[in-house]
């Protein structure tokens, strides 16, 4: 009925209901799920919110994604949940979560290949990952070229002399997968250090070219600083240059590229949360917010630090950055030097 026709009792309990409406709101405290001045607008999250990683289980991605998950389930008030989407070196998650509603609920653990390599080495791709919303960095890891222990080498120049004194070439080196950050960095490495020409043998995955490169299948090879760590200590590889601009602890007695002469050699592996384009910011502030508190703890901190990784953390504004920019540079080194995913 018209609202000037209804009964007394419930024009009553509508205008109580209406004001208490603000109280009930201000209780409850601000809600990065409520658009200002409505009070229809659900709180986010309400249920499981989902984190796609693009590679199969016991990867750096996944690793990082793993360790983050509890702190950030305890902040958001809802169960995180891993998925994971492996194939076409991380594209078919990254896709998948572009492809999602913009809500929150579909998240992505982006790494640093399919965000800021892949477009350039997959000439079929069809979306474009810059356009997806970067939320923020769960970790970093400094590539580690590492040398069989067979190569008379403990240092660039070491290397490179050897490398020279070569009777053919190209000489091989292994790498994670055609178009991989290990693929683009030794061939900016190449570059920078004045090698000869060399030969990629693509594997599928950092675990098979790990056991072929200790079985002295190819003499060298990049790869994360996680990945190398536990071949090293043992000394079935040998460890003789990190790309960060400071030593890893993790490898105290290794030299940063910059220690050995080579100039703007700073290349970073990393892992951080992005979410489809659309997604509101109170919701991209609220996940934010959740994994910088799931990093300050210590023992996560610690478990990272002992990979060989390096905790992250920071704005979703920092983020974006890191991901444009290395999007740009690897672009660059793929043009240059013909790398494609194919090998």
């Amino acid at each position: 009925m018209p609202q000037h026709q209804l009964p007394r009792r419930g024009a009553v309990l509508l205008g109580l209901g209406t004001l208490a409406a603000p109280a009930l709101a201000r209780a409850q405290g601000a809600n990065p799920g409520t658009a200002p001045g409505s009070a229809q607008t659900p709180a986010w999250p309400t249920r499981p919110v989902t984190l796609v990683v693009g590679f199969p289980p016991g990867g750096q991605t996944d690793f990082a994604a793993r360790i983050v998950q509890p702190g950030m389930a305890k902040a958001l008030g809802q169960p995180l949940v891993i998925e994971n989407r492996g194939g076409a070196g991380g594209n078919l998650g990254t896709e998948w979560v572009m492809r999602a509603r913009p809500d929150g609920y579909t998240l992505l653990a982006a790494n640093s290949s399919p965000m800021a390599i892949n477009p350039y080495t997959f000439p079929n791709l069809t979306v474009n990952p810059l356009e997806m919303v970067s939320i923020g960095l769960a970790l970093r890891s400094a590539m580690v070229l590492c040398v069989h222990p067979s190569i008379p080498a403990n240092n660039v120049r070491e290397l490179v002399a050897w490398a020279r004194a070569q009777p053919r070439t190209p000489i091989d080196y292994g790498i994670a997968s055609a178009g991989s950050l290990s693929h683009c960095t030794m061939e900016l490495f190449r570059t920078r250090a004045g090698l000869p020409a060399l030969q990629s043998i693509p594997y599928r995955g950092s675990g098979p070219a790990m056991q072929d490169f200790i079985a002295g299948r190819f003499p060298m090879m990049f790869d994360a600083a996680s990945v190398v760590a536990p071949f090293v200590k043992p000394g079935q590889i040998r460890a003789i240059l990190v790309t960060g601009d400071t030593r890893v602890p993790a490898f105290p007695d290794v030299m940063t590229a910059g220690e050995q002469g080579i100039d703007d050699f700073v290349v970073n592996s990393w892992i951080g949360i992005s979410a489809p384009k659309g997604t509101p910011d109170a919701v991209v502030a609220r996940v934010n917010a959740a994994l910088n508190e799931a990093l300050q703890d210590p023992t996560v901190r610690e478990r990272i630090t002992s990979q060989g990784d390096e905790p992250g953390g920071g704005t979703p504004e920092s983020f974006d950055r890191l991901v444009k920019g290395d999007n740009a540079r690897w672009g660059e080194v793929v043009k240059a030097n013909g790398i494609t995913s194919a090998g």
